[in-house]
């Protein structure tokens, strides 16, 4: 009688087990692998609303230290303007933020206001960039990097969307983030700009491009240096760099070689020709051989020729499946790409559907005939 019970239990205690939900088990487990989870913490984060299934898949170490200030960091979220679906997202985005020291964010705070006019327009950033916000090494250095932006008298806009967007920058010595703006100041001054300009063409240059400041000022020149020695003028570099943006400062030599004798061979183009390539279509210098090469395939199969893409040479920035279906698009409407202008589907989306909305226009409008007799509305 006692080893049936016994039996009994045995499985009903297995059955118990199995019942359980996933946290009971997790939170349970001691195996040398797993640590475990802090329930307080846990406890915390699901009177907020967090997520905590998501939490544990991609930060469940998180749930495991000791010490946590989820009620804290929610407070001070809230204090910024944070709602609870708000608090929530940040939380399950970057659950790493309830490990800071609640003074630690509050002087993290003060300094991020100092270049945004507003708490609200601070938590808008903290909610598309949780991870920069709450990054709290190199306090001195985050300091120092926003004093001296402010001194070359770049907008506060400027300032904080490179802070959200590229926080490395931030964290690392002013000394390498003067270096690199004094060399992008002598290159715009050394290709005819003005010093009166200057603080425009940084402010767009930033703006188009967060990173820029994260590439060493040494790839910069070695890049324009290389491009100099292919011929291209002082007012034609500047137009590169205002174009390419931080991209110029990645190019390698040896690359933008390759990928210039690939173009000036497949169009069979002079060097001035090809000049005019890259100048039309800078994007080229950074595109891959294989790239280029299955683009230009695909021109060809559909038909197009090479000196409709010497006319036109900015259809390369165009993927091979988006070059087809804006021609398949235009040949519904009686537009034959083989004899006409590579013009009409270059550019934006907004671009090309203006240039099909006059197409369309076109075969829809009858013909004009001044002779004909006028007719009223009623008739």
């Amino acid at each position: 009688m006692l080893r049936i019970t016994s039996a009994t239990l045995y499985t009903c205690s297995q059955r118990v087990r199995l019942l359980l939900p996933p946290s009971a088990s997790t939170s349970t487990d001691t195996s040398p692998s797993k640590r475990v989870e802090n329930q307080r913490t846990v406890d915390s984060l699901y009177d907020l609303s967090v997520d905590i299934r998501k939490v544990r898949k991609f930060r469940g170490w998180v749930l495991s230290e000791c010490s946590a200030y989820v009620s804290e960091t929610a407070d001070l979220l809230r204090d910024m303007g944070a709602d609870t679906t708000a608090i929530a997202h940040i939380l399950e985005t970057h659950p790493e933020a309830i490990l800071c020291r609640p003074e630690d964010v509050a002087t993290q705070r003060d300094l991020w206001l100092s270049v945004c006019p507003s708490k609200r327009q601070l938590m808008n950033i903290i909610e598309k960039f949780p991870a920069s916000f709450f990054t709290l090494t190199h306090h001195g250095n985050q300091q120092a990097n926003i004093l001296y932006l402010q001194n070359l008298r770049l907008s506060k806009r400027i300032i904080s969307k490179l802070m959200a967007s590229a926080p490395q920058s931030f964290s690392q010595p002013v000394e390498r983030n003067q270096e690199v703006i004094h060399t992008l100041r002598e290159i715009y001054l050394d290709l005819g700009g003005e010093e009166r300009n200057l603080r425009v063409w940084l402010q767009k240059l930033l703006s188009q491009n967060p990173y820029i400041l994260l590439r060493p000022a040494e790839a910069w020149r070695d890049s324009l240096g290389f491009l100099r020695e292919k011929g291209f003028t002082t007012e034609e570099l500047l137009s590169l760099v205002s174009s390419l943006r931080a991209s110029i400062a990645e190019l390698k030599p040896e690359d933008m070689q390759r990928a210039m004798d690939y173009i000036e061979a497949a169009l069979c183009c002079s060097k001035d020709e090809l000049k005019q390539v890259v100048i039309r279509c800078p994007a080229v210098l950074y595109y891959s051989l294989p790239t280029l090469l299955g683009r230009f395939q695909g021109l060809m199969d559909a038909g197009v020729t090479m000196d409709q893409v010497k006319e036109s040479p900015n259809v390369l920035e165009l993927t091979t499946q988006l070059v087809l279906y804006r021609i398949q698009k235009l040949a519904s409407y009686g537009y034959d790409i083989r004899s006409g202008s590579l013009a009409v589907i270059v550019g934006t989306k907004k671009d090309f559907e203006a240039s099909y909305g006059k197409l369309q226009l076109r075969q829809q409008r009858p013909l004009f005939n001044p002779v004909a007799p006028l007719k009223s509305a009623e008739d």
